[in-house]
């Protein structure tokens, strides 16, 4: 898990800035630090796993699999599951607090982004607008109107 490993980095700089520390406050300050990592660190695993499913599109996909990769995180499917479903375990919180935040951010960009790239070049290729291509409304027919004789 990516904060877990991020705060074994953090408790390592921390037992080398007191093994070097040269007064006694900074030994205090290093030792205080040192105690609040180890904290967390134990919220953390304790923390209940969960698994979390996404369904996704193709290019979301890419960046789901990006994000949870940078993380540390192993997405996986089932048996049988369709190949754009993605499952990520991890801590709830973790879930919750960082990683669905940023990936939301993220798919918002992308999202704008690919929309502005598909009308710019339905516009160019077609020499069409989006306002333009509103869909007709058509009249119901009655039932004689299907073939069906009385």
């Amino acid at each position: 898990m990516y904060d877990e490993e991020r705060l074994k980095a953090k408790l390592r700089a921390i037992e080398a800035l007191y093994a070097g520390a040269t007064t006694p406050g900074e030994r205090v300050a290093a030792g205080l630090a040192r105690q609040r990592i180890l904290a967390r660190l134990a919220e953390l695993r304790s923390d209940a796993q969960i698994e979390w499913q996404f369904s996704l599109t193709p290019w979301s996909h890419r960046l789901l699999m990006a994000l949870a990769k940078r993380y540390g995180l192993d997405p996986y499917r089932y048996p049988r599951q369709h190949r754009l479903t993605l499952v990520i375990r991890a801590s709830e919180r973790f879930l919750k607090e960082t990683f669905l935040p940023e990936y939301d951010k993220m798919h918002d960009v992308l999202s704008e982004h690919l929309d502005a790239v598909t009308k710019r070049v339905i516009e160019e290729v077609l020499h069409a607008e989006e306002s333009d291509a509103e869909p007709a409304q058509l009249e119901a027919f009655p039932s004689t109107a299907y073939g069906t004789e009385e």
